[in-house]
């Protein structure tokens, strides 16, 4: 099973992206974190630099479409087979852009499809 790269990751309990990281672990999905501010949760470290990770399979994005165009390049360039728009997320722009080269976008909340088995 490939990897989940969390976009947005935080390190308050209350936040979605949070809950998000503790159930994809819980469900036994490996993850790596990518947030505004460096700090560890779960024992992870919330990186702040995109790194070349590699095997990500889903990226999952907890940033407003307004956040989201210094991340276009960087997640074409990790080719995920798919990215999750979250509640919020929402963005025909780059949903396009994605179906261009090949990688699904789907809205979707992380938290339900994990609750519901279909992740």
């Amino acid at each position: 099973m490939k990897k989940t790269l969390i976009i947005g990751a935080s390190s308050k309990p209350e936040r979605y992206a949070y809950k998000a990281a503790e159930s994809l672990l819980k469900h036994g999905h490996e993850i790596e974190l990518l947030g505004l501010r460096p700090d560890v949760i779960f024992n992870r470290r919330i990186d702040v630099d995109k790194k070349a990770y590699s095997e990500i399979g889903t990226v999952t994005l907890y940033l407003g479409p307004q956040r989201q165009t210094e991340y276009y390049d960087y997640i074409l360039s990790l080719a995920p087979k798919r990215v999750i728009f979250n509640p919020g997320t929402e963005n025909e722009d780059f949903a396009r852009l994605l179906a261009e080269h090949g990688i699904e976008a789907e809205e979707a909340c992380t938290l339900v499809l994990l609750a519901s088995g279909q992740y």
